[in-house]
């Protein structure tokens, strides 16, 4: 077994995954779901005045993750 197989890349984990072509690179939608869903759910549940103040690092979180895989949110 070669030690590639030991650093196989996942969608939720943009700094494991190798720099991508244009041909390559996954649907925004096929990324960072577990970031967009705990976003989702704060942006829904807070009790804040200004939801999104309240949730800026899950939002910053979520945009990182995008931007890994090269989308600019």
């Amino acid at each position: 077994m070669s030690s590639q197989a030991a650093t196989i890349p996942t969608l939720n984990n943009p700094a494991a995954a190798p720099a991508t072509t244009q041909q390559e690179k996954p649907k925004p939608c096929c990324v960072c779901k577990d970031e967009k869903a705990k976003r989702d759910e704060c942006m829904l549940f807070s009790n804040a005045p200004d939801p999104a103040k309240d949730c800026l690092p899950t939002i910053q979180k979520y945009k990182d993750c995008m931007k890994g895989f090269g989308f600019e949110v």
